[in-house]
């Protein structure tokens, strides 16, 4: 393929091309950072900026974007987003994803090493370099990047959890339980009851169903492995927790809700995590 020459005249390698994705929720939170980081981007690399209206054309503008080299500007939901787009369309290995994170969560991005600010994030996209990093993949195509976290079950029997891509039925649920709310009663609120799973961790059971357990936490390591935490329940002193390392983690029992990052999948009985070793790719400060 031949090098793309820009107006100015000067020639660019692929690593120069880029594809800049905004995330509509980027444009609306914060349209200054947006600003910002696409005056970087654009004077230092050839750009093409894509501002999608929804996840559907967020996915297209990833699939379609040629030799260019991804960008996403946009929180931790939006990154989460773009690997799972390039995971299932299998494109994550064979391209480096950069980000700019813009918008209230940001705990991810920093987590993975992505630098704070606008400014500092897009001289990372253009100067950094590509360092590899596992990923989680589940028996049905979910990814996690970051921390896989199992909440008590009366968490998600409440409803307390927020479901991804639904805002506006948080907003209506928070408004009818305002119309229809009872007079406050000085009670202390009871502390979530334990969950009973069953944890396997590379087929071997970790904790089983006659075990409650406060919560299951699961992150990839970065070495081929999973650091699994299972967190016992007790009464009086507060229970060790049981720390393993695997490449298969399986999570089964009563109806179960699972934080993949950001987004809440569930309710259900069973599912799987594997550790995919140097799965993908994100530009980090060099």
């Amino acid at each position: 393929m031949l090098p793309e020459v820009s107006e100015k005249g000067r020639t660019l390698s692929a690593r120069d091309q880029l594809l800049v994705v905004i995330d509509p929720v980027a444009r609306r939170t914060d349209g200054e950072s947006v600003r910002i980081a696409k005056d970087v981007l654009g004077a230092g690399a050839s750009v093409r900026f894509c501002l999608p209206e929804g996840p559907e054309d967020f996915a297209k503008a990833l699939i379609r974007r040629g030799a260019r080299r991804p960008v996403v500007i946009g929180d931790d939901r939006a990154l989460a987003r773009a690997v799972g787009v390039l995971h299932r369309e299998r494109e994550l290995a064979r391209c480096a994803l950069s980000v700019v994170p813009v918008g209230a969560s940001q705990t991810l991005a920093r987590a993975l090493g992505v630098p704070v600010g606008a400014v500092a994030a897009a001289r990372a996209v253009l100067e950094g370099a590509e360092r590899r990093l596992d990923l989680l993949v589940d028996d049905r195509d979910g990814v996690v990047l970051g921390e896989l976290r199992i909440p008590p079950i009366a968490a998600s029997a409440t409803g307390g959890i927020p479901v991804d891509g639904h805002p506006w039925l948080r907003t209506c649920q928070s408004f009818v339980r305002t119309l229809t709310a009872r007079p406050p009663r000085v009670v202390a609120a009871p502390g979530p009851a334990p969950a009973r799973l069953r944890v396997e961790a590379d087929g071997v059971v970790v904790v089983d169903l006659d075990q409650p357990v406060e919560r299951v936490a699961v992150n990839p390591a970065d070495d081929g492995f999973a650091e699994v935490e299972v967190r016992p329940s007790s009464v009086g002193a507060e229970a060790s927790p049981l720390l393993v390392r695997a490449r298969t983690v399986t999570v089964s029992g009563a109806d179960f809700h699972y934080r993949a990052d950001t987004v809440v999948g569930g309710p259900v009985r069973t599912r799987t995590w594997s550790v995919r070793a140097a799965a993908w790719s994100l530009t980090l400060p060099g």
